[in-house]
């Protein structure tokens, strides 16, 4: 079985996330993909962050357009209290998978050119596969230079859309069209624009019954 966990702080969910996970399925013949919502992201400020509940009732209404799609507590703040690292999070999908099956980890450009930030990132690499969601303009060697120090000297490029690590192949998907981002999303419901089309529908009717991201002080949550 084939794996992919996609993380983020889905603040909303929306259908550029939804594009990507079906491109990446659709190029990589997936069986699952894992929609993770942080609960507590390190790297980023709490301030404004639509409270997790919301955040992952919102994935789980996006994700049932399709069995493949499932919703997960990975890094529910009650469940594993955070911060939250994407090398445990990959840990323990690790631990759950059977022999035979293989994991991949979706992630957009912009996060992986700041992977050198993240926890043991030179261990996560080694841990998972990748699949980058590239966009219009892209050169792959952004991605080279996103492995820096030792990662290098493993660097064996196959094509222009794969680089091969030691343990690990980093594939590029062709650039998904991502219609707003998710703080343009957030501006829009606050200004009580349109957003039909932005948000998968089921998402759309949570936002406005909730009443979400009607404060200013939500516009800068998260991505």
């Amino acid at each position: 079985m084939k794996i992919a966990i996609f993380g983020g702080t889905f603040d909303p969910i929306h259908s550029g996330h939804m594009q990507a996970a079906k491109a990446a399925i659709q190029r990589f013949h997936l069986n699952k993909v894992l929609f993770v919502p942080t609960g507590c992201p390190p790297h980023k400020t709490s301030n404004g962050l639509t409270d997790y509940h919301h955040r992952f009732a919102m994935v789980a209404l996006a994700c049932a357009e399709d069995p493949r799609f499932v919703p997960s507590t990975l890094e529910s703040p009650d469940l594993h209290p955070g911060p939250h690292y994407s090398i445990d999070t990959v840990r323990r999908v690790k631990h759950m998978l059977r022999p035979g099956d293989r994991l991949y980890f979706l992630i957009g450009l912009d996060a992986l050119l700041d992977l050198h930030h993240w926890k043991q990132f030179r261990h996560l690499l080694d841990l998972t596969d990748f699949i980058v969601v590239s966009r219009p303009g892209f050169e792959i060697g952004e991605v080279e230079r996103a492995l820096p120090g030792p990662m290098l000297g493993r660097i064996r490029r196959k094509n222009s859309h794969q680089i091969r690590l030691r343990r690990t192949t980093v594939y590029i998907l062709p650039h998904v069209e991502v219609p707003v981002a998710s703080t343009d999303l957030r501006r829009a419901i606050q200004q009580h624009h349109d957003i039909t089309g932005l948000v998968p529908p089921p998402v759309e009717q949570y936002i406005l019954k909730e009443g979400l991201y009607r404060s200013a002080t939500q516009i800068h949550g998260g991505k």
